[in-house]
């Protein structure tokens, strides 16, 4: 991994990533820069090599001959032993399965669908799958019993039980059989988790402990010495942009199957493409993106980082961290921890007085860079308030302006009513005093003058209205 002090500071090239051997798979620090499929080629006789040049019993030191000979029976042990896992006994039973059941069981996993994890179940649990399921039982059974095996041993196991269960879907398509072989993982490893996980064999705890620490001294780092694109604080957001990321990368801890682990690791790793695309103008590059991949990882210091990537190695499908979009996010992540092992000043374009001394919290950056960019968002933040309150002081008189208007118009509106109402009763009295004069009339003489004329006057008094004289 190299760096520089332009504007991008970690640059990690494509050969970098891959398989020292030249396989043209992804590689991985953790196998000395092999993937995982040259990494066991290569460790696998290492270790037989060591256990077999031992001197025998009678204190004669092994010849190359006897060498290769004791080496060809260990390998033999060890297949039987494989297959006793997994078939039950030394060697499969000769009595193979009806063709019809294998091309029903056949037919029923080819019809899965992607992701499907309850169908897949339900197919195991059939009748046609029932020599399957037995075969996964019994397996599970062996290991949890002998728990206690080295956890190199126990991923060896692993490792060749899926080779063995994927042995029976060669009639199929290579993808198929990739996403059936996903189902197994998920079902045997979920169980297996609270006994190879974190192992006492190894020392994945403590390495832990010190990655945790390593990640806490670097709490100081900025996104600026990393170089990594961020948003333009006119048009930014309050929140972190690498949020959704963090959170991504810090839910590893809580899935049990390696391939749920990675899940977690290919959203964290979307996440970070999508800050760096909303960061910057221009579209973000590989070397951006290990740059915000580290930032992430400092920022959140996901728990038991080392002892969950060293799960998915051990105990993961070789394919998922070979290639694909999870093998490379995977190398990156394996890559952005090693950098954050081996940082020093360099990497962050500092003297190694000024690393040190931000090491031993002699120096922050808050009297640089950091305040300059707290100083800059409080100020587009108070800004911002500014803007608000302004806008909800004009809405406030208008809404006052408004209010006024209303409440004349509501007076208005009163007064017109009381006016019709106060004409409206006097128009039922005069109806009233007519009523009376005519029905008093009606059973008397008829009307005289003098009647009538006292008739028109009390119509005319009322309507002219009440008078200011005494009854």
């Amino acid at each position: 991994m190299m760096w520089t002090d332009k504007q991008r500071g970690i640059r990690v090239s494509k050969e970098e990533l891959l398989c020292k051997s030249a396989c043209g798979y992804y590689g991985n620090p953790a196998w000395q820069g092999l993937c995982s499929k040259c990494w066991r080629e290569k460790a696998r006789p290492a270790g037989a090599q060591r256990q077999d040049t031992r001197p025998r019993n009678d204190g004669t030191p092994l010849t190359f001959s006897k060498f290769e000979e004791k080496k060809s029976i260990e390998k033999g042990h060890r297949i039987n032993t494989m297959k006793r896992l997994f078939w039950g006994s030394p060697s499969p039973p000769k009595r193979q399965e009806s063709s019809e059941s294998q091309t029903n069981a056949l037919k029923a996993y080819q019809s899965l669908e992607p992701g499907d994890f309850t169908g897949f179940l339900k197919i195991l649990r059939s009748p046609s799958s029932q020599r399957l399921q037995s075969r996964c039982t019994a397996f599970l059974n062996t290991v949890e019993a002998y728990h206690d095996l080295p956890v190199q041993k126990q991923s060896d196991l692993v490792q060749d039980f899926y080779q063995s269960f994927a042995e029976y879907f060669n009639s199929l398509p290579e993808a198929q059989v990739t996403q059936i072989m996903e189902h197994v993982e998920k079902l045997i490893m979920t169980r297996l988790h609270k006994w190879v996980f974190c192992h006492d064999s190894c020392d994945d705890e403590q390495k832990d402990l010190a990655l945790q620490r390593r990640i806490r001294s670097l709490n100081w780092v900025t996104p600026q010495m990393l170089c990594v694109p961020f948003p333009d604080k006119k048009t930014a957001v309050t929140s972190d942009p690498f949020l959704p990321a963090i959170t991504a990368i810090i839910e590893m801890d809580a899935k049990r199957a390696p391939q749920d682990k990675l899940a977690c690791v290919s959203k964290c790793s979307q996440h970070v493409f999508e800050a760096l695309s909303n960061s910057s103008s221009e579209p973000a590059n590989a070397d951006d993106f290990l740059s915000g991949l580290i930032y992430v990882v400092l920022k959140a210091n996901p728990p038991r980082l080392h002892s969950n990537m060293q799960y998915v190695i051990r105990f993961g499908l070789p394919h998922s961290l070979m290639a694909g979009e999870s093998g490379y996010y995977f190398t990156n992540l394996s890559c952005a921890v090693a950098f954050i092992d081996k940082l020093d000043g360099p990497a962050l374009n500092l003297s190694p007085e000024e690393f040190e001394s931000y090491m031993l919290n002699q120096r922050a950056p808050s009297g640089g860079i950091k305040r300059q960019q707290t100083t800059s968002d409080t100020k587009h933040l108070l800004e911002e308030l500014q803007g608000r309150q302004e806008k909800l002081h004009q809405g406030m008189d208008s809404l006052n302006v408004q209010l006024q208007n209303w409440v004349q118009a509501v007076h208005s509106q009163l007064d017109e009513a009381t006016a019709e109402f106060a004409l409206v009763q006097k128009e039922v009295a005069a109806q009233a005093v007519l009523s009376n004069v005519f029905s008093s009339t009606s059973h008397d003489a008829p009307p005289q003058g003098d009647d009538k004329d006292q008739s028109v006057v009390v119509l005319a008094d009322l309507h002219a209205g009440p008078k200011d004289t005494d009854c």
